[in-house]
């Protein structure tokens, strides 16, 4: 049964350079990369080098964990670099593309007919298995347990995010068949969490075998996790998969064409951009082209991704594997001369230190700027405005700063990732890095249950 949640905490951050709906295909790029470092708790294990062809659905590299968890190229080509780091870690498999595309066959079939092995197999051989990533602990999902239920959130409430009712139009066909392969992956239920607020694409109303959920409210109301807390909870040994609407309908192109189709549409959006839209890309495509003649000039920083979760990446760089948006923000390397007693009429404030609450709807182009250096990391009170769950923010990243298992676990640390805590790293007056306590935490407990 259908279920409308109210979500009462959090915050709309309006910024300005919201992308325009307008669609249009991007120019071929001319290399495509896979970053390991997009897959939390990955030891990627390669299976090509330099030099070496490939075509699109290709292996790159495997998980040494699960040798059968397959990372493929979107692209046909020649692996043209493999960028290491400290301790040769793997930062980038690059791949320069070929002027067409030679695609490797998989199976065809209607995932109905399909046993739940065969689709899995399937799946992973194609590369498309790191798309279905798992609760607790936000990290690809486990191909050998059986998860209570799956969770779609069909909208993104964070700054800048693209609208799926837009991105999905047209693919009605291919996301109910992606949904037919999920339903041979649990015995629970598939959850399609919509906005109540909006008018949403008929590949999420008109899904059969799911349940349709509305919610509506400020950010973090499109995170799934917020949304798996509010309609069934993660308990200790449970697990829950999550995917994004253009993964499911990636699934269901891999069933219908027997092929692996990277394409996936992105929003190129904020204050930085000249035109602001979508633009259809090869999942992994160097920016170079989305970008080009389309930013304005002075220093600006480049997110793969929404600005308060997003990586930071060159003006080279490639789109990450989960990311449906690139932000441009104005860089924020200077200094405030007495900025803290200045009277900030442009700035946002949540703690209403500014006046920005008397303009509830005026958008802002703010920087990447701290305003701020570290300060005492103490009880403000804060965080619990904004994180619409039941859990305590501060005393739970204390149990983590001082890797306390028992109290992580009491506390509801297989509840949460990263991105819940995104708001709460944005408003905190100690100016902490949340997102990667939170992270550190959820790595610590992989450590300790295996």
């Amino acid at each position: 049964m259908s279920k409308v949640i109210q979500i009462k905490r959090g915050l709309d951050i309006k910024l300005k350079g919201e992308a325009e709906k307008i669609s249009v295909k991007a120019d071929r790029s001319q290399f495509y990369g896979l970053k390991p470092t997009d897959f939390s708790g990955l030891t990627p294990k390669l299976t090509v080098k330099e030099g070496d062809e490939v075509k699109a659905g290709s292996p790159l590299f495997f998980d040494k964990k699960n040798p059968d968890i397959l990372f493929t190229s979107p692209v046909s080509g020649k692996v043209s670099l493999v960028n290491r780091g400290e301790r040769r870690k793997i930062l980038e498999v690059v791949v320069e593309a070929a002027e067409t595309d030679e695609y490797v066959s998989f199976e065809k079939a209607d995932p109905l007919s399909l046993t739940r092995e065969d689709v899995i197999k399937n799946i992973m051989k194609s590369g498309l298995w790191p798309s279905i990533k798992q609760r607790p602990y936000d990290i690809i999902a486990n191909p050998e347990e059986m998860p209570k239920a799956i969770f779609i959130s069909a909208f993104d409430s964070s700054p800048l995010s693209p609208d799926y009712d837009f991105v999905m139009q047209d693919q009605e066909h291919v996301f109910q068949t992606g949904i037919n392969a999920l339903t041979r992956l649990t015995e629970g239920k598939i959850h399609v969490n919509i906005n109540k607020d909006y008018p949403s694409a008929k590949a999420f109303t008109e899904a059969k075998n799911v349940q349709v959920n509305y919610f509506h409210g400020p950010h973090p109301s499109g995170n799934v996790g917020v949304q798996i807390h509010h309609i069934d909870p993660i308990n200790k040994g449970e697990v829950v998969w999550v995917l994004k609407p253009q993964d499911v309908a990636a699934i269901g192109r891999l069933f219908e064409t027997g092929t692996y189709d990277a394409s996936k549409i992105i929003a190129l959006a904020g204050s930085e951009v000249k035109n602001p839209k979508y633009y259809k890309i090869l999942n992994g495509a160097s920016i170079t082209q989305i970008i080009k003649d389309n930013i304005n000039e002075g220093k600006v920083r480049y997110i793969s991704g929404n600005p308060l979760t997003g990586s930071k990446i060159i003006n080279e760089g490639f789109i990450g594997y989960y990311d449906s948006q690139l932000s441009v923000i104005p860089e924020g390397d200077y200094y405030e001369f007495f900025g803290w007693a200045l009277p900030g009429l442009g700035k946002f404030s949540f703690s209403k230190a500014f006046i920005s609450w008397l303009t509830p709807n005026k958008e802002y182009a703010l920087d990447t700027n701290y305003h701020g250096a570290e300060r005492a990391f103490v009880m403000t009170g804060e965080y619990e405005k904004v994180l619409p769950m039941d859990v305590y923010p501060m005393q739970l990243l204390k149990a983590i700063l001082v890797e306390d298992i028992d109290l992580m676990e009491k506390l509801g640390i297989y509840e949460v990732a990263e991105e819940d805590f995104a708001l709460c790293e944005f408003i905190c007056t100690s100016k902490i890095e949340i997102q990667s306590i939170i992270r550190k935490g959820l790595d610590l407990m992989i450590k300790e249950m295996n």
